[in-house]
């Protein structure tokens, strides 16, 4: 029978201290990244955090603009808050409307008060907008992309 325990990359499985290995990052440093909202971990119902084989590559990203690029944490967190998630999804201008993550220019979507009908009850650990980290590029990249997608949403009739 295979094991199919790791077939989806957004599945809790990983406890702080595996998930802190896996990275190489202090368990300080991921305690950081949560409170900043830079990762969701899962939480089960003793408060627990599991970490997902995106966390981890969340993670990864994360010490890349810190140790390469000479981001900070704030800095990491302006990035991901200017993302265009309407685009990603892509939601309806009424959708936008109702969303604080399309005037918010201080947290990503992830992280707003106030979701759109298409993200209302969404889990954001799945959400393309949050995994879009697990390419990790620069990210000036990540808008280069976004403008290709914005480029043929317009283009189309």
């Amino acid at each position: 029978m295979e094991d199919k325990l790791f077939d989806d990359p957004a599945k809790p499985l990983y406890a702080l201290r595996v998930a802190s290995e896996l990275s190489k990052t202090s368990i300080y440093s991921l305690r950081q990244y949560v409170d900043a909202g830079l990762i969701l971990p899962y939480k089960t119902s003793s408060n627990r955090r599991l970490y997902s084989q995106v966390d981890i590559k969340r993670i990864h990203c994360i010490r890349k603009y810190l140790d390469d690029y000479g981001l900070n944490i704030a800095g990491i967190k302006a990035i991901f808050a200017q993302v265009p998630c309407w685009l990603l999804k892509p939601c309806s201008e009424a959708d936008c409307r109702q969303c604080d993550a399309y005037t918010s220019a201080t947290n990503p979507c992830w992280q707003v008060t106030v979701k759109g009908p298409t993200c209302k009850n969404e889990d954001c650990r799945v959400c393309p907008v949050y995994r879009l980290p697990e390419q990790c590029s620069n990210p000036k990249s990540i808008y280069k992309g976004l403008q290709n997608v914005k480029l043929n949403v317009t283009l189309e009739p």
